[in-house]
């Protein structure tokens, strides 16, 4: 499984994500500060995961700034892209199982490695959308399109 995570800054959630998606046996595609080891503009950097994920080179992604907030606004002006900012492993389970995120968005300042470790096994939980969500989901796709 492929996955693309971007940072704006070297974040201990964003450098254990990293290396824990590798430990798990991802093909990891990473961007910003986890690949030019310096600050990236945040704009940037989801707009990079995002178009991987609508375009197929990745399977899901990951975006972490230090709100997690600038993050989700510019991923989500991709068409295609459902990103989620995420701060505990039950809207993590959720986002993916009522929502169909497809990109998954943490806060630098907020999320430990501990607790980043538990939201992303959560994400990884759920195989698919919950049945009863696909006409919700549906919806918003085809809103999406209008645009």
């Amino acid at each position: 499984m492929r996955v693309s995570i971007g940072s704006d800054d070297l974040y201990p959630i964003a450098l254990a994500l990293h290396e824990e998606l590798k430990k798990m046996g991802f093909e990891v595609k990473a961007y910003g500060a986890l690949e030019s080891g310096r600050v990236e503009p945040w704009p940037d950097v989801a707009f990079s995961v995002a178009a991987d994920v609508v375009e197929g080179r990745a399977d899901f992604g990951i975006l972490i700034c230090y709100t997690g907030t600038g993050v989700s606004i510019a991923a989500n002006k991709v068409k295609g892209v459902r990103a989620a900012l995420c701060f505990d492993a039950e809207s993590a389970r959720g986002a993916r199982l009522w929502n169909d995120a497809n990109i998954l968005v943490l806060s630098g300042r907020l999320t430990t490695p501990h607790v980043g470790k538990e939201i992303l096994n959560a994400w990884l939980s759920v195989k698919e959308p919950d049945k009863s969500e696909i006409e919700n989901i549906r919806k918003v796709i085809e809103w999406e399109s209008k645009a």
